[in-house]
């Protein structure tokens, strides 16, 4: 029977590895961006002969895979053995290990059996070996930063925090991020809330909100906005991208300067939009705000928030760049031409590209949940900022593809409209350096690290 194994030196205690390991999201935040998985069903946890039933995509197929947990050992260990899947057999045993005070050791041990027995191994023994190793290089590599991330806090204990949008693909692995470091999360959702969660019911167009049920927040969250890149700009979703961005921030942020016992932080979402279209100007957090629809919205969207900071709340508005994401945003949509070899610049390629790996981008709103002297605008986005051209030449060097064929600046005027001259044509060139000044490490300050962590490669 094949057995894998993999052994990583941890920089934390042993019991922060173990306690992170037992959070929920960790299954989450353990799952590759590349690896089409879904979490739909969790009863129960590692101490107690947990479930957990996972939805698996292979090209159009789907299938269940179904683990129980076991082998539960406080603080050392615990395991997962399949019930229901793909294989014959997958027993996974999680170890840690005590080296010193402040470093431990993770130790991954799986007994499998491919399907079809022996021939199975046969067949596809090589393939599943590759892809396995690869799976947990992963994981590693992000037990590992995660815990980084984690550790000059750990002193100032779990906070409390409210969010707003977190079933976007930025949300869903903030949430999971947050969870996975102990923090009590409170999501703030437009549909009934499900039974037996922290979900609580808000409707900002209304201005329905239980103020009671935010009372006492550490921190308030919001990520919410209609998406600005899912259709061409009529006048009608104009009025829609705004609105859902402002209305949203005013009621918010008038609703938590209202509460006797308000949160300390406020973080909000923004975007590099702010600055407009400026050709090769470095852009920092002084630099003005520039013109356009964009622009315009991120004006309006940063000022809706002026209720919560006349209350003393701490106010951070998060200019976000480029979100590099396998699984949304986009990457995601420029994906499939370069795969296919049809990749390539848009227009003359000239404009500037400033992106931050989703990694990067979760690890900023987590640190500025305690940066105190950290206030206002703060540009999310990478050191490295490219050109669209220097941006697709690396994508195809990542993919092993080319990335010959350019997408004419007349065709993506006449196919998307205003919205694709604003997003595929304009650009800014931004530097974080707010962030930079405060030490702020990030994982992937280059593009092609960003990009191969990301897809896999």
């Amino acid at each position: 029977m094949p057995v894998y194994e993999r052994k990583s030196h941890i920089d934390v205690s042993v019991k922060e590895l173990f306690d992170w390991h037992n959070q929920p999201g960790t299954f989450e935040r353990l799952t590759p961006p590349w690896e089409r998985v879904r979490v739909i069903e969790r009863k129960g946890g590692v101490a107690d002969r947990g479930r957990l039933v996972l939805e698996m995509k292979q090209g159009p197929f789907r299938r269940r895979w179904v683990a129980v947990h076991g082998n539960y050992v406080e603080g050392r260990q615990f395991a997962d053995e399949q019930v229901q899947g793909p294989f014959k057999k997958w027993v996974h045993t999680h170890k840690f290990l005590p080296e010193t005070e402040t470093t431990s050791l993770l130790e991954d041990h799986i007994e499998y059996q491919p399907p079809l027995g022996l021939p199975g191994q046969w067949l596809a023994g090589p393939y599943l070996s590759r892809r396995i190793d690869k799976l947990f290089s992963f994981r590693h590599n992000r037990t590992q930063n995660d815990l980084k991330r984690y550790h000059p806090f750990v002193g100032r204990g779990p906070l409390k925090i409210a969010m707003a949008g977190a079933s976007g693909m930025i949300g869903a692995t903030l949430k999971s991020f947050l969870a996975c470091g102990g923090h009590q999360i409170t999501t703030l959702v437009r549909c009934a809330p499900k039974p037996d969660t922290s979900e609580v019911f808000w409707d900002p167009s209304r201005h329905g909100l239980d103020k009671t049920s935010i009372e006492g927040m550490d921190a308030v969250i919001h990520l919410g906005g209609e998406s600005i890149a899912s259709g061409r700009w009529t006048a009608s979703r104009k009025d829609r991208i705004l609105r859902s961005r402002v209305d949203s921030t005013r009621f918010l942020s008038e609703a938590l300067a209202s509460l006797k016992r308000p949160p300390k932080v406020l973080l909000v979402s923004s975007a590099i939009g702010f600055y407009g279209n400026r050709g090769d100007e470095v852009l920092t957090e002084g630099s003005p705000a520039g013109k356009g629809f964009l622009s315009e919205v991120c004006q309006a969207w940063e000022a809706a928030a002026e209720p919560a900071r006349k209350a003393g709340i701490r106010v951070v508005h998060i200019r976000t760049g480029i979100v590099l994401s396998r699984t949304g945003g986009a990457l995601a949509q420029m994906l499939p031409p370069f795969l296919m070899g049809v990749g390539g610049r848009l227009g003359q390629g000239n404009q500037w590209m400033s992106w931050i790996s989703l990694d990067d981008l979760i690890g900023i709103f987590h640190y500025l949940l305690y940066a105190e002297n950290l206030s206002g605008p703060v540009n999310a986005a990478a050191p490295g900022a490219v050109t669209n051209r220097d941006f697709t030449k690396t994508l195809g060097k990542v993919l092993k593809r080319p990335a010959f064929l350019p997408l004419p600046a007349l065709v993506i005027r006449m196919i998307f409209g205003e919205m694709g001259e604003a997003l595929l044509l304009e650009g800014q060139r931004v530097t974080p350096a707010k962030l930079t000044a405060a030490g702020f490490n990030f994982l992937h300050p280059d593009l092609e690290s960003a990009l191969r962590w990301e897809l896999g490669h």
